[in-house]
Formats: structure tokens, sequence, C-alpha cells
């Protein structure tokens, strides 16, 4: 079975519009140090051993604009640029076509700017250590308190923060049962918030890589200043 020894076929998520960010433009375009947010990550990727391909979903107005950046700044591991969905999941289902099911596929958010090396190759390893294990996911211990509330407001549960962690990307998953996921998702219009979600669902066992914190996601103007 694929593991361990193998190479990651890598998703890079640029597909979204980013409404909460007002640029009038999305985000992932949003130059830091001079260049596109969603290089950041793809310049990663570039420079990895552990990374084969690339598959880049955009939006369809911007594939010729990707290709071009692409081009710019010397990324050559991209395999294809797809145009995104409505939605991030259907983004990924749409990427997902051209992986092969014996591959090893990583998720990545374009806008998260501060991807490193090491998340591709321990969760290499940890997949080829454990073959019961199905997709790795990087996150982090949480810091504060977290409360469980009702719909008023009311707080009605205090649970214990160490059995929590706030997850990131790359997430990575053995690629047959990713794309199963995905598949069952779509029969049963079922929407996640992230990769994992939808592997959990038809029974896949998913570990956490411990990450760093700052792996942030760029999502409101104010996590500008953190960049």
């Amino acid at each position: 079975m694929y593991c361990g020894n193998s190479k990651i076929t890598l998703i890079i998520a640029a597909a979204g519009i980013g409404k909460r960010m007002n640029l009038g433009y999305p985000k992932q375009f949003l130059e830091i140090d001079g260049k596109p947010l969603f290089m950041k990550p793809l310049e990663v990727a570039e420079k990895s051993d552990s990374v084969d391909e690339v598959i880049i979903t955009t939006g369809e107005e911007s594939i010729e604009l990707v290709k071009e950046l692409c081009k710019t700044y010397g990324i050559s591991k991209v395999k294809n640029i797809v145009s995104g969905g409505k939605e991030r999941q259907y983004s990924i289902e749409n990427a997902l076509e051209y992986c092969k099911d014996n591959s090893i596929i990583a998720v990545q958010d374009g806008v998260r700017p501060f991807l490193k090396d090491k998340y591709f190759s321990q969760a290499l390893k940890m997949l080829g250590e454990d073959l019961k294990i199905d997709g790795i996911v990087v996150g982090v211990l949480l810091k504060d308190t977290i409360k469980k509330v009702n719909i008023d407001g009311e707080v009605i549960e205090t649970p214990k923060r160490e059995e929590y962690i706030a997850v990131h990307t790359p997430q990575i998953f053995r690629g047959k049962i990713l794309k199963d996921a995905y598949k069952k998702a779509r029969e049963d219009n079922f929407l996640g918030t992230d990769d994992s979600s939808l592997v959990e669902r038809i029974g896949g066992k998913i570990k956490v890589l411990i990450g760093d914190y700052d792996n942030i996601k760029v999502t409101t103007v104010e996590d500008l200043k953190f960049l």
C-alpha cells in the first residue's frame, strides 16, 4: 500500500471571493512582501521533496492570471488549474477529478501563507508507520477557554480544552478514501467545514499532527497585522 515512500499531490484552494475582507478582489491575490498571498504556500510546495505535483482551484475568471503568476514566480509543479465551485468543498471536488486513487492527496488553504514543509514530511511518515490511519490534519492545542452556548448566548457548558484541537491545513489523506468521502458527501448533499470531516463521516480514521501557532488563515482585515 502507498504510504511513507509516496509523494504528495497537493491541492491549493484559492477560489474564495473573500467577502469579509472587502478588498474588491479575492484575498488570495492580496500582495504580501510583493507576492500574491497564495504564492507563499506554492513556493513551499515547489521546494518540497515531499510534493510531486500541485493542482490549484481558483475562480474561472482568474485561471489565466494564476497561470501567468505561476510562470512569473517559477512554479513548475502545477499540473492543473481548475475552476472552483460555489463552496470550498465543491472546488476541492473539482480538483479531485485530476487526482489518482492510489496517491497521497493534501489540501492546503491558499490563504495560509506560513505553510511549512515539515508538515508534509511528518504526515507521510505517520501514514507510513500506521496503515490504519486514513488521514492527518495539522492543528494546534487551544490556548483559550471554550464555552458552549445556546441560541440566546447563555453558557451551558465549559468543555475541557485538552480534548479539543483547532484544525488547520494542510490535511493529508490516502487518495481513495478522500475521493470516496467527497463522492458520498455529494450523494448525501452534505456540506462539511473541512476535508477531514467528510472522511470521518464515512468511518475514516484521522490523526492530528501538532503544528505551529503561526499557521494562520487570513480571513479578516485584522489578520493582516500578523503577516
